[in-house]
């Protein structure tokens, strides 16, 4: 039954069927062949998403698009460019650096890249700078707003794994920062390399200026996380909190959205929460099927038997993970892979939050890997450049954050982890 069902799995994946149809149909063709009731699928798939922690999904998906669409972006940016932009290759940092800022915002890869890459992109162009490498930079940057805190994979695979949300968010800072300064510095050479124009003079007052018109946005983190950290809020409530806040700032501060524009912007992230949700609950079905036919168990045997060695096995982990990212898109493959993973690195002894870090940031990769890479999809549409020009400059930022990945597997105490 297994060989069934991973058999229709990929033959409905092939036939273009969405992921969350293709993993409820395949698991309910072979449980009924199984014999197992079929009650089985609905108990299951309301237990997947009865998780109080679910909640933080559409709200911190609602509060990123809130500001996405207002001039919080812009406001970042600006700040960015005011503090790095004096560098030759500066808007190339300011990429990051602004990436960096509204990925502690919006816990979305796309959402980080669409929101940089607007403001961005105009600028870029007049400065001269060449269009497919600035894109591809964006979509690299837009990776860091799923591992940057608020995350909404970190909360998926909470839940999946059982763990805490708030010891996720804790331990992703020192990655995502390692993934900035990673594409930063490959931005910094390639500067060099094609004699980018420096920007404009440091200035106290033009940052201060700037820091003064992004303190809003640059107060969500803080207002959130601080939340968390402290204990005065859940990470649920901490979501809650973070859209009230950008709903003042948008409607009452910036004043850059209306309450049509606020309509649009919950369908929009009713439609988007409402594909994740469904994917979670097929996912459910799928996790309680693996786990009684101790297919999960087996796999880790199979793995094992090939080596002794923790760093090969390890590869081998990172390697699948990897490849997963290439054809199926984050929030899937993370549900797809925890609860079969997840008891193979047990074995070897790494902790779950650890393991976590590892996942999120190996399937954020995926997001520049086509032919399902959601940031590249995205940058082309922003930049209206052909997504093939765009693939080939991402190569150099792609191997930079592989290395990064690499670190937080077998180097992890430089990225702030002990294990503890």
């Amino acid at each position: 039954m297994t060989l069934l069902l991973f058999a229709l799995f990929l033959l409905f994946m092939l036939l273009g069927v969405p992921i969350a149809l293709t993993i409820g149909a395949s698991t309910l063709v072979a449980l009924h062949q199984s014999g197992v009731p079929l009650m089985v699928v609905t108990q299951q798939m309301f237990q997947g998403i009865n998780s109080f922690a679910l909640v933080a999904i559409p709200m911190f998906i609602l509060a990123g698009d809130l500001m996405a669409q207002g001039k919080v972006s812009e406001k970042l940016v600006s700040f960015a460019d005011s503090l790095v932009g004096f560098m030759r290759g500066g808007l190339s940092v300011v990429s990051v650096m602004a990436g960096m800022f509204f990925a502690a915002i919006s816990g979305s890869g796309a959402a980080t890249t669409a929101a940089v890459g607007s403001s961005l992109v105009p600028e870029l162009r007049k400065k001269g700078y060449e269009p497919a490498s600035a894109a591809s930079l964006i979509a690299a940057s837009g990776t860091i707003g799923v591992v940057i805190p608020p995350s909404v994979p970190m909360i998926i695979y909470a839940v999946m794994a059982q763990q805490s949300v708030s010891k996720l968010f804790l331990s992703g800072f020192l990655p995502g920062l390692a993934m900035g300064l990673g594409l930063m510095t490959i931005a910094i050479v390639q500067a060099y390399r094609r004699r980018y124009p420096k920007g404009t003079a440091l200035s106290l007052a033009t940052i201060w200026h700037t820091f003064k018109e992004a303190s809003w946005g640059l107060m969500t983190p803080v207002i959130i996380l601080g939340g968390i950290f402290s204990g005065i809020f859940t990470p649920s409530e901490a979501a809650v909190v973070a859209v009230n806040y950008a709903l003042l700032v948008s409607l009452y501060v910036y004043r850059d959205l209306t309450l049509p524009d606020v309509y649009r912007i919950l369908i929009r992230s009713a439609m988007t929460t409402a594909v994740i949700m469904l994917v979670i609950a097929t996912s459910a079905i799928l996790s309680w099927t693996l786990s009684s036919w101790q297919v999960p168990g087996a796999i880790a045997q199979s793995v094992l038997s090939l080596s002794t060695n923790p760093y090969v096995i390890m590869l081998l982990v990172v390697a699948v993970i990897l490849l997963t990212g290439v054809f199926i898109e984050t929030a899937s493959a993370l549900i797809i892979l925890t609860p079969v993973l997840l008891p193979l690195v047990m074995q070897l002894g790494i902790d779950p939050i650890h393991f976590g870090l590892i996942i999120v940031v190996g399937l954020a990769i995926g997001m520049i890997t086509p032919p399902v890479a959601i940031n590249l999809y995205v940058a082309s549409s922003v930049t209206q450049l052909p997504l093939e020009r765009i693939t080939r400059a991402i190569i150099p930022y792609l191997l930079g954050l592989i290395s990064v990945l690499l670190l937080v597997v077998y180097v992890p105490i430089l990225l702030g982890w002990s294990g503890t």
